[in-house]
């Protein structure tokens, strides 16, 4: 029952490096979809966020608006810290329970947890493998600009909001190249398929 860590900086091209894993049949544990889950209108995380960082980051459905959010924490390390105290936990928690329940439904599936705060957050975690999709900083900006719409100025916020390459390069046990083609990323995502199988 293999738990994987996949990681990667932003725009580093681990969801495509996770979709090709679950075309194989990995479980995949998405953790920014379980960031909107706790963060959803109604929860304690989100009332402890409204209540840390003002009920004007609420839209008039009580949804979080994440661009608001994103404007404050991307520009203040300190912010960004005080949001990751209210989150990590309840995802760490949230990511437990999609764990056991993947394989409660099959003790030998290959479960993938996409990760992108890894080295901040979750490193130390017991991982069988840490995965990291890796592109340089460069190629990365472009695609934040040309794909995701951002300007080049946000785009240089984000990188910079998280670890270096180096940092997380070091925690890898291995490292998939995502600057060529498709592919070429497919190409080794299908060989750590086989590896994790084998």
């Amino acid at each position: 029952m293999p738990l994987i860590a996949l990681t990667g900086g932003i725009a580093s091209g681990k969801s495509t490096v996770a979709r090709r894993l679950a075309e194989h049949g990995a479980v995949i544990v998405d953790a920014d979809a379980l960031v909107r889950d706790v963060q959803a209108p109604g929860s304690p995380v989100l009332a402890a966020i409204a209540a840390e960082f003002g009920t004007e980051l609420l839209g008039a459905d009580g949804a979080l608006d994440r661009a608001a959010l994103g404007a404050i924490i991307f520009s203040d390390d300190e912010a960004r810290h005080r949001l990751n105290a209210i989150v990590h936990p309840a995802v760490r928690a949230a990511s437990a329970d999609r764990f056991a329940q993947a394989f409660a439904a099959d003790a030998d599936a290959v479960v993938v947890y996409d990760v992108p705060l890894l080295v901040e957050a979750r490193v130390d975690d017991p991982w069988e493998l840490i995965v990291v999709a890796h592109a340089p900083s460069a190629v990365r900006l472009e695609r934040l600009v040309t794909l995701r719409g951002l300007t080049r100025a946000e785009a240089e916020k984000r990188i910079a909001a998280q670890v270096d390459d180096d940092a997380r390069l070091a925690v890898a046990d291995v490292v998939i190249d995502t600057a060529g083609s498709l592919a070429e990323t497919h190409a080794q995502a299908d060989a750590l398929w086989e590896r994790l199988r084998a």
